[in-house]
């Protein structure tokens, strides 16, 4: 019976993925911050309070006698960012932190670590990466450093998007969206991209941790189809019994409309393709995923109706999408084209673009 510490035990992934390794016979450890929520887990799972992480992170009691480290805890994407220096804010945690745990682990004598990663670390030249792909991907390369200088056994994961009950973010709003029947202008949109529903993740996490060719491996992992932006559109709302509302609208316009208000990034995740092969995980420790996308998106709509509110009205709903840029390409896309009209055929200047704005 194995002694796991899990980090970032209170999360999206970390909750869920302590109850099943309890429930496989795991001896269980939650490495929680010490400021934060304690969490709610199943009996038998010993929660160990943790500072900050960090280059200075002591981490002496949680890896008092465990055997491997499942280490999901990390800075993630920050809406709206309030360090100075970004980089630097996700180095100190993903990077430094990452180490930091890793070095103490082998000097504790902990046998594995399972690095939860990013898609974004996968292929990608470093100029391209934002911050969190960066810190990510510099990760990576310590782990492999320190399992090289010390015998550590690390096992890197490089999951895409993940949705599932306790979802949040942009998928949690384009759930919202799609139980609203709003219409969509994503009718016209032909990408390509790779999902992963939580129980999927959670799988093959404990896989990871126990196969014993797993170790020094880096994977990359789905659930094994890709869809475009407008079937997921589709599969949600049959997931919610809602009717898919979608219409065409020329995509470079999308991708117009979202520079115009800085949101380039949520443009590329909507309009861009980003597909992934997970033919090696398969091939190599035999994975398969356990459930399909349609049982995903099913126990995920489920687990949305329940909790929902109810008299939420539309204008909320939609201006609930940090920063509303659904909002935009419904209503602001054709005020855009009106005001460009205007423009083209009027005489003197329709539009005063001013160099400061916020005051």
């Amino acid at each position: 019976m194995s002694n796991i510490l899990v980090t970032g035990a209170t999360g999206f992934i970390g909750r869920p993925l302590c109850a099943r390794l309890s429930a496989d016979g795991a001896l269980v450890r939650a490495a929680v911050w010490r400021e934060g929520p304690a969490g709610n887990f199943q009996e038998g799972t010993k929660v160990v309070p943790i500072d900050s992480i960090g280059p200075d992170t002591d981490w002496t009691q949680a890896l008092a006698g465990i055997d491997i480290i499942i280490h999901l805890a990390a800075r993630v994407h920050v809406m709206d960012e309030k360090a100075e220096e970004p980089l630097a804010a996700y180095r100190r945690v993903n990077v430094d932190g990452t180490g930091r745990l890793a070095r103490m682990a082998a000097a504790n004598g902990v046998k594995r670590l399972v690095f939860l990663s990013s898609v974004k670390a996968h292929g990608v030249e470093a100029a391209h990466l934002d911050p969190y792909g960066v810190s990510k991907s510099e990760a990576e390369e310590i782990l492999k450093r320190i399992a090289g200088e010390t015998g550590l056994e690390v096992v890197i994961l490089r999951p895409p998007l993940v949705y599932g009950p306790g979802v949040k973010a942009n998928f949690y709003r384009l759930i919202g969206i799609s139980a609203q029947g709003l219409p969509l202008p994503f009718a016209s949109v032909n990408n390509t991209r790779s999902l992963v529903y939580l129980g999927n993740l959670i799988d093959v996490v404990v896989l990871c941790a126990v196969h014993p060719l797993a170790a020094g491996r880096t994977f990359l992992v789905r659930d094994g189809e890709d869809v475009s932006t407008p079937e997921l559109i589709r599969r949600i709302a049959g997931a919610l019994g809602r009717p898919a509302r979608l219409f065409p609208f020329p995509p470079a316009l999308l991708r117009l409309a979202a520079s115009l208000i800085g949101r380039t990034a949520a443009a590329d995740r909507l309009l861009g393709s980003l597909s992934v092969d997970d033919g090696k995980i398969r091939k190599e420790l035999g994975w398969k995923p356990p459930f399909t996308m349609a049982e995903g998106l099913k126990e995920t709509a489920e687990w949305y109706m329940r909790g929902k509110t109810e008299s939420v009205g539309v204008m909320k709903r939609i201006f609930d999408i940090g920063g509303s840029f659904v909002a935009l390409l419904i209503f602001g896309v054709p005020m855009l084209l009106v005001a460009l009209l205007v423009r083209l055929t009027s005489r003197g200047p329709a539009l005063h673009w001013s160099d400061r704005v916020g005051r």
